[in-house]
């Protein structure tokens, strides 16, 4: 009998992506780590946009993640972006971004901004803005973004946008066991 023997190269397959995502704010501290280290992986890194990727805004942001995983665990950050509180009412999203072997799933970033925009109105937002690179002012467009005005950031063209609010409902309320048998409903 001959013995068939075959070398697996590291191109010959597609990297591995997990089918099953999870979008929600970073609660574990393997999920803000993870974040954290995405976000720098993708602005300080790859695009070499901030030398350094944390600011003040992150003491106050609300860090939302989207997980990845199989088999109903998920085990991954493949992609993130932060909330937060201007003024009463006027909230900013910021740091979208995903990691690069999901880049192709278009409906990460989506769901990213939605959970965004929809758990800023939760808390009270009335006027959702973002300052979004130039070239993603079209894909913002394509969600319910108008922009405002064109200008200047880190050497690089960016727009500040705001988000049609009509477009982005609330998030469901969350139902306790013991209100549903009472009858009630409790936040």
């Amino acid at each position: 009998m001959q013995n068939l023997a075959f070398a697996l190269v590291d191109g010959t397959f597609e990297p591995f992506r997990a089918g099953e995502l999870v979008i929600k704010p970073a609660t574990e501290n393997w999920e803000k780590q993870a974040y954290f280290a995405l976000r720098r992986s993708v602005f300080s890194e790859e695009q070499q946009l901030l030398p350094q990727d944390r600011d003040s805004r992150d003491f106050q942001a609300i860090a939302i993640v989207a997980l990845a995983g199989s088999c109903g665990m998920v085990d991954q950050v493949v992609g993130a972006v932060r909330i937060y509180q201007v003024e009463p009412g006027l909230w900013f999203g910021g740091r979208l971004c995903v990691a690069q072997a999901y880049r192709r799933h278009s409906m990460i970033g989506k769901a990213l901004v939605n959970e965004a925009v929809s758990r800023a109105r939760e808390l009270g937002c009335t006027v959702f803005r973002a300052t979004v690179q130039a070239p993603n002012e079209a894909y913002f467009h394509g969600l319910h973004w108008r922009t405002l005005e064109h200008l200047e950031l880190l050497g690089q063209p960016h727009c500040l946008m705001q988000a049609d609010l009509a477009c982005y409902p609330l998030m469901p309320r969350q139902v306790s066991l013991r209100a549903l048998k009472k009858g009630t409903r409790h936040d």
